[in-house]
């Protein structure tokens, strides 16, 4: 299928599809015009990179992942130990910049409680 019809499958742009093809995450078949060829297979590629980026997983992890990951349904089951580890180790990382997050978010709120209160009813 050509790009028109792969966006209209997937609900990516197609400067989106050009970018995860440069990313790595997408190799679709060239024609001798240039023009690019995907793949039911591409589809699902598509799929599972929506997902692993909902993750919060940077396009990095998901060129390495994106072979050992498969299609369940709803979602994705990790198919090697190491994908597994490289989650766990990326839950890990989302998990500490929540409580940083969370750390900030509570500084903030000191400093505006001891607001005067008409500055903070702006």
């Amino acid at each position: 299928m050509r790009i028109g019809e792969m966006v209209r499958r997937t609900g990516v742009s197609e400067r989106l599809l050009r970018y995860y093809e440069e990313q790595g995450l997408l190799a679709p078949e060239r024609l001798p015009s240039g023009y690019r060829v995907y793949t039911e297979t591409d589809v699902e590629t598509v799929r599972h990179i929506r997902i692993l980026l909902s993750a919060g997983l940077p396009t990095a992890k998901i060129r390495h992942m994106l072979a050992c990951v498969r299609d369940d349904g709803p979602g994705l089951v990790p198919l090697c130990p190491t994908t597994v580890a490289d989650l766990q180790r990326e839950r890990e990382r989302i998990a500490r910049t929540i409580r940083d997050l969370e750390t900030s978010q509570t500084l903030l709120d000191e400093v505006i409680a001891r607001a005067p209160e008409p500055a903070r009813s702006n």
